[in-house]
């Protein structure tokens, strides 16, 4: 396994809708633990594949609490079926770094993907699962948690990560 560089906004490639996944071969379950490995190295609950540069609509989360063992999910293809209970939620995002904001997201949904192996599979999903079900079909769809913050506050943090970039 292998850790992937992780894209940063306002890379162009994040901005991009990724197509459907057709072939379920060795290389993509490489990349389905290199992506693991580098969710967990990060620390993250969540990574799309967009994320990795690989544009593929594939995700990997894990929504596991600190004590407790691991619950990683792959996602691939994913369609939300029904979504309810809209609420502001605290989000950040590994490709938008030291940065965290309230997003409207739903807090239950009904999620249809298939697995690793490519296997249909559907799963009801409510609070942290959702939200990240939600962040990561949006990196999936070219969308950053921040296009669903106000203009000014999405401002203030493409201003903060400029400033993060400069060399000191």
């Amino acid at each position: 396994m292998a850790l992937l560089p992780i894209l940063q906004h306002p890379d162009p490639r994040l901005r991009q809708k990724a197509p459907a996944v057709t072939v379920f071969d060795a290389g993509l379950q490489r990349l389905i633990d290199d992506m693991f490995q580098t969710m967990y190295d990060a620390p993250g609950v969540g990574l799309a594949a967009t994320q990795v540069g690989v544009m593929l609509r594939l995700a990997v989360m894990d929504c596991a609490a600190k004590d407790c063992p691991p619950e990683p999910m792959v996602i691939i293809n994913p369609q939300v079926l029904s979504s309810s209970d809209r609420q502001d939620m605290e989000e950040g995002c590994l490709s938008v770094p030291d940065t965290s904001e309230k997003v409207p997201r739903f807090n239950r949904l009904h999620l249809r993907a298939l697995d690793r192996q490519g296997t249909p599979f559907e799963v009801q999903a409510e609070g942290l699962l959702a939200q990240a079900i939600q962040h990561e079909i949006d990196h999936l769809d070219g969308k950053l948690y921040i296009d669903y913050l106000s203009s000014l506050k999405r401002e203030r943090i493409n201003k903060k990560l400029r400033k993060q970039r400069q060399p000191a």
